[in-house]
């Protein structure tokens, strides 16, 4: 799985908050997203810009 650095950092950061280690927060959010269902709306996104 390819994460950004940002998003590594972001939940890095929580893991310090919450002394969970920042892999489980990650799986613990996507868990969370099949769940409920959720859905990404990427529609926003330039074409031009995705690899």
């Amino acid at each position: 799985m390819r994460l950004s650095e940002d998003v590594i950092g972001y939940f890095k950061k929580m893991a310090e908050e919450t002394g969970v280690l920042y892999q489980s927060l990650i799986n613990l959010y996507l868990r969370d997203c099949v769940s409920q269902h959720r859905k990404i709306d990427i529609s926003w996104q330039d074409k031009s810009q995705v690899s």
